[in-house]
């Protein structure tokens, strides 16, 4: 919704969602453009599904965002939390803003956390099984890097970052948050029966990183990188 608040269309005809999911942030886009065409793409059959129950009638596919084309020129190309997950920015970053039509938008924002220790104590977890574990699976550029990419393609590039500081009831909260997304990768690459020990490994670790306020909750620091280019 953050992100959604900052793109400077008053009408939008067709719009794509990058990383759809289930559905929620193409409800957003419908919900803010009353009448929009949206294309909701998604690498997961599972998540596609549960989109087409819930509106049958808009267009679903199944694509990886980084060889996805769309039909005919946009008016929005909007991807909330999913382009940390696709490699090659420097190619994947200007091909989309090349489908929006003249005076169209690329809306895009990412995670910009990784450096933080619900982040970097999943691979220390993990020492004990480092062959088996994949290479930092999610990545995002720094401000500049993304300014240097889309500025020269750009009427206006809008880029700022928030750290939103979540209220979480306990430590374990954390690790309920991240196993959903950036911990997924890890725990797929371990045996069944190896990956409660990690976890029990992990969860030691970030309750030294995230201690408990007065009242007992704990505070989660999230840093996201948000771009608007026309």
């Amino acid at each position: 919704m953050d992100l959604l608040a900052r793109v400077p269309l008053k009408e939008v005809a067709l719009a794509a969602d990058l990383g759809c999911g289930t559905g929620t942030s193409t409800e957003l886009l419908a919900a803010r453009w009353p009448g929009v065409r949206t294309v909701g793409v998604d690498t997961s059959p599972a998540m596609l599904k549960l989109a087409r129950q819930g509106h049958p009638d808009w267009q679903w596919e199944q694509a990886e965002i980084e060889k996805w084309m769309g039909r005919e020129p946009l008016d929005l190309i909007f991807s909330n939390a999913a382009l940390h997950w696709v490699a090659d920015h420097g190619k994947v970053f200007p091909r989309l803003l090349g489908q929006v039509r003249s005076g169209g938008v690329l809306a895009v924002q990412i995670p910009r956390n990784f450096g933080a220790p619900s982040h970097h104590l999943m691979r220390v977890a993990g020492e004990p099984w480092a062959e088996r574990l994949p290479v930092q699976p999610a990545w995002s550029g720094d401000p500049s890097f993304y300014y240097d990419l889309l500025a020269p393609l750009s009427t206006t590039l809008d880029l700022w970052e928030t750290e939103y500081h979540h209220v979480m009831d306990s430590v374990e909260s954390i690790l309920h948050w991240v196993r959903g997304a950036a911990l997924r990768p890890y725990l797929d690459a371990l045996e069944e029966g190896d990956r409660p020990i990690y976890e029990a490994s992990y969860l030691e670790l970030i309750k030294e990183a995230y201690p408990p306020q007065a009242d007992g909750k704990v505070l989660l620091p999230f840093r996201r990188l948000f771009l608007v280019a026309v």
